[in-house]
C-alpha cells in the first residue's frame, strides 16, 4: 500500500485570490474593473447589451410536428427468415426476445426482400404490401 501515490501534478494547491502580491492579487484575474469584475456581475445568457436578442429577432412561424413524429426501424423479410423457424409467431415481444430490436418504445415495419421461404405468422406489426404478399405466398399469415 505504501507504493501508491498520485502522479506529479495531480494534487495542486487551490489558487487563493486577492490575498497579496504572491497570489493573484489586486484584480484577481478579473481584468480592469467593469461589470464582470464586480461580485454578482455579468449578464444572463442571451443578453446582447440591450439590443433585441437573436432568439427574439428570429420569427417562429408555423407548426412543427417533431414532438409527434414516429420513427420506424425497418426489418427485412430476409432477417426474419434467418432468425425465426417455420410456424413461429412474429410480434413485438418475440423480436425483442431474439434481440432483433432494442429499446422499449421502438416501432417496427417489415419490408420486402428477395429471399423468403418460411411460414410465419406476423402479429401487430406494420408491414409493406409487397412483404405481406410474400408472407402469404410462402404460406404464412398477417394478422
Amino acid at each position: 500500500m505504501a507504493d501508491l501515490f498520485a502522479p506529479f501534478g495531480a494534487n495542486t494547491k487551490k489558487t487563493i485570490l486577492g490575498r497579496g502580491s504572491s497570489s493573484h492579487g489586486r484584480r484577481c484575474g478579473r481584468g480592469n474593473n467593469g461589470q464582470n469584475a464586480r461580485s454578482g456581475g455579468g449578464v444572463r445568457p442571451g443578453f446582447e447589451g440591450g439590443q433585441m436578442p437573436l432568439y427574439r429577432r428570429v420569427a417562429r412561424r408555423g407548426f412543427s410536428n417533431y414532438p409527434f413524429k414516429k420513427e420506424y426501424v425497418s426489418i427485412s423479410l430476409e432477417m426474419l427468415d434467418k432468425v425465426f423457424k417455420d410456424g413461429d409467431i412474429v410480434n413485438d415481444a418475440e423480436l425483442r426476445a431474439k434481440n432483433v430490436i432494442k429499446g422499449k418504445n421502438t416501432l417496427v415495419k417489415i419490408l420486402c426482400s428477395n429471399d423468403f421461404s418460411k411460414k410465419l405468422v406476423i402479429e401487430g406489426l406494420k408491414i409493406s404490401k409487397s412483404a405481406q404478399d410474400k408472407v402469404v405466398a410462402a404460406g404464412g399469415e398477417v394478422r
